[in-house]
């Protein structure tokens, strides 16, 4: 009958269209470990399984063996930037190498979605930060056998920065080294990532004030629309020197400068953050901080594997140090 669901192959179908046993051909499409069964019938039952279009069904893959294989991380409430882009991609091609599946949720203030880890019976969940106990009581009560990490913000053993923080000194002590006397601290407006935004800012200020004895000049949260009349104030003020929050941040301070006929470097030095392919792009191309934004996520991974099969944890972290790339504007 046209729009009749077709029937799901089962392995019983496989065993029967074959003439084998239910139990040779489970145990060769679920790969039961300390089974020998011959490699040509494990070739028969394969290609049959292909040819009958058998799927493995999931939901009782699960039940069967407590594994659902699904590795859930989740995210603070950022935005999208290539940083995070970047250690997504990594960590889902290394989780889906060792045949697991990421899957990402953000949970937003006053949202009413039910959470995934109550519907996906995932094998571990992990944070990119610490949860709060709120959260970490509904995920152990919802049956969740891993979280990462296992404690809430600010108890001992909680991560509270899986970033870099070696960035705002490299670009304070370059802009130093370089001669600038008068920084002035350019910051994000986006309230989601107010925390990250001040560490950085205190880093630097840290930096000034052991190197050179002094703090900054000024600091602001640019936008597109304030950036000219903020960078006049600065001029005015005598800064010589930008330390951008990222490189989007540092790319229009950039603009602005050249639209107001400053000399970059010459007048005004500008550094960002996270060597994003806008950095390269633009002209003069920003002077910025790259980070291993990719080996976060492969550790990000190892954490996870290593929660879900019972196997040790990776031995460190990933590669923290940061590299200074000096371009044109600086």
């Amino acid at each position: 009958m046209p729009g009749a669901p077709t029937k799901r192959v089962t392995a019983a179908d496989v065993a029967r269209s074959l003439g084998l046993s239910r139990a040779t051909v489970g145990f060769v499409l679920n790969d039961t470990p300390g089974q020998t069964i011959p490699s040509g019938t494990r070739d028969r039952v394969l290609a049959e399984a292909k040819r009958l279009g058998y799927r493995a069904n999931a939901a009782a893959q699960t039940l069967a063996s407590g594994k659902s294989r699904i590795i859930l991380l989740v995210l603070p409430d950022w935005p999208m930037d290539y940083s995070m882009r970047t250690h997504l991609d990594e960590a889902s091609l290394a989780l889906d190498e060792a045949g697991y599946t990421l899957v990402t949720m953000t949970p937003h203030p006053g949202g009413r979605a039910r959470p995934l880890w109550e519907t996906l019976r995932p094998d571990v969940v992990m944070g990119m930060v610490p949860f709060t106990q709120e959260q970490l009581d509904q995920i152990r009560g919802s049956g969740v056998p891993q979280i990462i990490p296992p404690v809430a913000a600010g108890e001992e053993g909680a991560v509270g920065d899986l970033g870099y923080t070696d960035g705002p000194r490299m670009q304070v002590e370059h802009l130093l080294d370089r001669g600038c006397r008068r920084l002035a601290f350019a910051a994000s407006a986006d309230p989601r990532i107010a925390d990250l935004v001040a560490q950085r800012r205190a880093l630097a200020r840290h930096t000034l004030s052991t190197l050179d004895g002094s703090t900054l000049a000024a600091e602001a949260a640019i936008t597109e629309s304030n950036a000219a009349d903020q960078l006049r104030s600065w001029i005015d003020q005598g800064v010589d020197g930008i330390v951008a929050y990222n490189d989007d941040i540092a790319a229009i301070m950039l603009g602005a400068a050249l639209r107001s006929d400053l000399a970059v470097p010459g007048r005004l030095a500008i550094v960002g953050h996270d060597d994003t392919p806008l950095a390269r792009l633009v002209v003069p191309a920003l002077s910025t901080v790259r980070v291993d934004n990719a080996g976060l996520g492969r550790y990000l991974a190892e954490l996870a594997l290593s929660a879900a099969t019972g196997s040790p944890p990776p031995l460190a972290g990933p590669e923290t140090d940061a590299h200074l790339i000096i371009r044109e504007t600086s």
